[in-house]
């Protein structure tokens, strides 16, 4: 049994979903501290002017220390239509954009008061979207498990039975291996070695979100991501 264990993200980019392709376990990991200015309530889209940061704002003030799970989106903003209205302006002349269009739509549409929530509603749909259907999703709040670090996502794979812990491979600074090794759980570290596609603007920007992938070659995305993954 093949697991992944991830924060969630907004608007991942295209190797968080080769991950979930691979498992057949996803685990958000949601009850973890929530980091800011990283990848939890904002990525990167492509702009004619370049590479473009589209952030959620979200409540933090006198908050230090709050786990994602917990973490209230700052409504006081009108971030949906700012965050609609640019993905319209970067990518309203890629090939596949009106294909998604009501996809998007419904989503900015509807108020939203919890990050994760957000996030996780995005990323399942983007699944969908892409003909993830095997993976089976497990929030980590729901699990009762305790433990830090290395620790914790050992005993995360023990109580989900998973036998294959896969992990990006920036992990690999911070993660105790050994205790994988402890358990039986073989751990596998996933290289992101990714064929470039064209994108609407140059020069090529490898790190934004999947959208920009999925706008320009629709269903044909999951090739420039687990069908022709470099490793394979």
């Amino acid at each position: 049994m093949k697991g992944v264990i991830l924060q969630p993200n907004y608007l991942p980019w295209r190797g968080y979903f080769d991950l979930i392709n691979i498992a057949d376990i996803f685990v958000f990991f949601d009850d973890v501290q929530y980091t800011v200015r990283d990848w939890r309530n904002r990525n990167i889209v492509r702009h004619e002017t370049g590479s473009q940061w589209i952030t959620v704002p979200v409540i933090t003030k006198g908050l230090r220390g709050q786990l994602i799970k917990d973490t209230q989106i700052d409504n006081s903003v009108p971030w949906r239509d700012k965050h609609w209205a640019m993905l319209k302006h970067c990518y309203s002349r890629a090939k596949y954009f009106d294909y998604y269009r009501s996809v998007f739509e419904d989503i900015y549409s509807r108020s939203w008061e919890n990050l994760c929530d957000l996030d996780i509603e995005i990323i399942t749909t983007l699944c969908g979207l892409l003909s993830i259907g095997h993976t089976r999703f497990v929030r980590s709040s729901t699990l009762d498990v305790e433990g830090r670090k290395t620790e914790r996502l050992v005993s995360i794979c023990n109580k989900l039975g998973i036998t294959t812990y896969i992990s990006g491979p920036r992990a690999a600074n911070y993660i105790e291996d050994e205790l994988f090794d402890q358990s039986g759980i073989r751990l596998v570290y996933q290289e992101y070695n990714y064929l470039p596609y064209k994108q609407l603007y140059e020069p090529f920007d490898p790190m934004v979100s999947v959208i920009d992938l999925l706008f320009n070659y629709g269903d044909d995305s999951p090739d420039y991501i687990w069908r022709n993954n470099c490793n394979e």
